[in-house]
């Protein structure tokens, strides 16, 4: 699995230390930025990692801005993208589990580092259970195309 990763300056400590976790669990990270801790403009790296998804070019991204809210916005514009704002181990499970979440949204001022480690690797690991849930995917990838007419 290779996994885009992109936060705003809020996000950058974490971004470093999800990476190392992701390292550790020997999955691949592509980091689209920003490594600076002046103020940048969350959408630019939103836009980056869920482009990447969206195109398939990655299987799954990790975006981090301080309350989350922001980068879920700009990630759910994207065409295939279903991106969770998962704050807690329960939302990072079922987020997999029942929506098939392909980017988690992390918010960096809101959950401590160790928290944000645990959501992620809850995350990584839950595959999505199919079945009953593939038909209300379904439905939202027929709101996506028909909102495309």
């Amino acid at each position: 699995m290779k996994i885009a990763i992109g936060c705003d300056h809020a996000g950058v400590e974490l971004k470093k230390e999800i990476i190392s976790l992701l390292n550790n669990l020997q999955i691949e990270s592509i980091d689209f930025g920003t490594d600076r801790s002046e103020s940048v403009d969350y959408p630019d790296f939103g836009e980056k990692v869920s482009l990447a998804v969206s195109k398939g070019e990655i299987e799954k991204g990790i975006l981090i801005c301080g309350t989350g809210i922001g980068m879920s916005i700009v990630a759910n514009k994207f065409p295939g993208i279903r991106a969770s704002l998962c704050n807690e181990l329960f939302t990072a499970k079922m987020s997999r589990l029942h929506n098939d979440a392909n980017i988690l949204v992390l918010g960096g001022r809101v959950v401590g580092s160790d928290l944000a480690k645990e959501i992620v690797r809850t995350w990584v690991s839950t595959p999505f259970e199919g079945e009953r849930h593939c038909r209300r995917l379904d439905k939202i990838t027929r709101i996506e195309e028909n909102l495309k007419r």
